[in-house]
């Protein structure tokens, strides 16, 4: 007569163990460009593999009775995986965003954790005799202990963490984009927002389960929404490996980082602060009219007027007050203000408009133009240039 090794739930666990480990492999395999941000994706898929099995190997319904018998050995190891994933998937997010990423001494202190948990294992069980061990793990004594439960605790609270930080990186990100690129509509970053967003799902509904746990250690109770969130969150992350790599395979190389600006450690020069430079910008801005080719950057009119990056990043900071985002939209709005009710161009179409003075987006364009004139663009045209702001 046969038997039962795998419910449905441990199926799921088996199967998002084996995408990990196959996705792993095949972006390794398919990392022509050697993206960082790929390596580390690939690294967070097969370090988050071990978890499923982890997961199995403690709460399987046969199975762990099955490793109990003939693998007592392997119980726990696993577990250092949630002391890993969070580490490497946020390193994936920083070498995605960051042209200049690169490892460095102080990232050994991500390792501390998983360290923790192995010292903790070394001293509190696996230095036990065979038979001791046996115990614990038959009679669950060890998984529903104290240092278990507090450490299981700091693991997944650990992660959710680790989720916030990646949103900080993209925050970031988005930021720097802005203060070195005047079209940041190409800047699609929703994909990877709502992937972080997806894992900080799944990892909170583990930290809640935790802290029940911990709870529990001075109360006991039992709330059947709690086992529904653990299964829950056993199919969102079978799906959540199929989004993570069919986007890490589509889009990271495509995406388009930036460089990290770190603060310098030497003050802005004194000529760098005289109102007469931030005039020789505007006469330049306004004689060349540079703002109106689509993609400039700050690198390409920082070549151009003759100063560099850094220097006129922080000139059009102090001196006019934005970003360089925003520093060459008011340029386009004006032009596009003279544009709109000069007789030269009165049968020209807003849109032919928006785009000759360098906007790509009708969005964009009317965001701007509203925020600065208090009127929309074909409004400000029929009023022949009278508005609220103007």
């Amino acid at each position: 007569m046969g038997f039962t090794i795998f419910n449905f739930h441990d199926v799921i666990l088996w199967m998002t163990a084996m995408q990990c480990l196959f996705f792993a492999c095949l972006l390794v395999a398919t990392n022509e460009a050697k993206l960082k941000s790929t390596y580390f994706l690939a690294a967070f898929l097969f370090a988050h593999a071990f978890i499923p099995v982890h997961e199995m190997i403690l709460w399987g319904a046969e199975f762990k009775l099955i490793v109990r018998d003939h693998m007592p050995g392997i119980y726990f190891i696993g577990g250092a995986a949630y002391y890993l994933d969070g580490p490497l998937l946020y390193l994936c997010i920083k070498a995605l965003v960051f042209r200049d990423f690169e490892l460095k001494k102080r990232d050994v202190w991500h390792l501390i954790p998983v360290l923790m948990f192995i010292v903790f294992m070394l001293l509190t069980f696996y230095r036990l005799p065979f038979e001791q061990r046996d115990y614990l793990i038959r009679s669950e004594e060890f998984v529903y202990g104290n240092g278990y439960v507090l450490l299981e605790f700091m693991a997944k609270s650990m992660r959710v963490v680790y989720c916030v930080l990646c949103l900080v990186l993209i925050s970031k990100y988005k930021k720097l984009r802005e203060s070195t690129h005047s079209d940041v509509q190409k800047m699609d970053i929703t994909w990877v927002h709502m992937l972080v967003l997806g894992v900080l799902a799944i990892v909170s509904m583990e930290m809640v389960l935790a802290i029940t746990k911990v709870i529990n250690l001075f109360e006991n109770f039992h709330w059947a929404i709690f086992e529904w969130m653990g299964l829950s969150g056993y199919y969102m992350m079978f799906m959540l490996v199929n989004l993570l790599v069919f986007t890490g395979i589509r889009y990271f190389a495509s995406f388009e980082p930036v460089h990290l600006a770190e603060a310098s450690k030497k003050p802005l020069q004194e000529h760098m602060l005289n109102p007469a430079v931030a005039a020789k910008i505007s006469d330049a801005m306004a004689k060349d009219k540079p703002f109106m080719e689509p993609d400039i950057t700050l690198d390409n009119l920082a070549a151009s007027l003759g100063y560099p990056p850094k220097d006129l990043s922080m000139v059009i900071n102090r001196h006019f007050g934005v970003n360089f985002y925003e520093f060459i939209n008011q340029y386009r709005v004006d032009e596009a203000k003279r544009m709109l009710v000069s007789e030269e161009y009165k049968n020209t179409t807003i849109t032919d408009i928006y785009l000759m003075v360098g906007f790509n987006s009708k969005s964009v364009f009317y965001t701007f133009f509203k925020k600065k004139m208090g009127v929309t663009p074909s409004q400000y045209r029929r009023n022949g240039g009278d508005s609220p702001a103007g």
